[in-house]
């Protein structure tokens, strides 16, 4: 087969491909660590990785940035196939064999993992100065007039700030479909 024939013959436009290629190369490992960490199954792992690809390769608008981290969004998808994967197989009869759950990670625990990087991508998007009046009062647990002092404003300026960073974080949660 010449040159232009496989060319020809390539099912993923050169874009996707790159694109692919650069998801694979900077969250695969990371994936594939939290995938094997909930599952405790290698190949259920790399199926669980290899399913959170393909499904950013068909939906690029997941992993562009836009509503998001595109690794919360992957590690969100990872999660999901795993969870299907599990209720599918507590739809089947058993007949014999180690439980499939043994050993992983509560659903708790997941949740709040993905849940944490959707939070630290939302507040990522805030303005300096909403961050850092979340930060001190709500992160610190500082009062009112301690983080006015901390951050050399007035308090009422730090009640404002607070008050329209939790708008304005809301709102980022909102875009990336956290809250309703």
């Amino acid at each position: 087969m010449g040159r232009g024939e496989a060319d020809s013959c390539s099912a993923v436009p050169p874009l996707a491909e790159r694109l692919l290629v650069a998801l694979h190369d900077e969250y695969a490992g990371a994936l594939f660590a939290f995938a094997l960490r909930l599952s405790g199954d290698r190949e259920r792992a790399e199926e669980a990785v290899a399913a959170a690809l393909l499904r950013a390769w068909q939906n690029p608008e997941g992993v562009d940035g836009s509503r998001g981290s595109p690794r919360a969004w992957l590690f969100t998808v990872v999660r999901n196939y795993l969870t299907d994967g599990w209720r599918r197989d507590a739809a089947r009869p058993r007949t014999s064999g180690p439980e499939p759950l043994d050993g992983i990670a509560a659903s708790d625990e997941v949740e709040r993992v993905v849940e944490t990087w959707a939070l630290a991508d939302a507040i990522a998007r805030l303005s300096n100065e909403h961050r850092e009046a979340l930060y001190y009062s709500s992160y610190l647990g500082l009062s009112v007039e301690e983080t006015a002092a901390e951050l050399r404003i007035p308090t009422g300026t730090v009640k404002s700030r607070t008050y329209y960073a939790l708008r304005a974080l809301r709102s980022v949660l909102e875009e990336m479909g956290y809250v309703r």
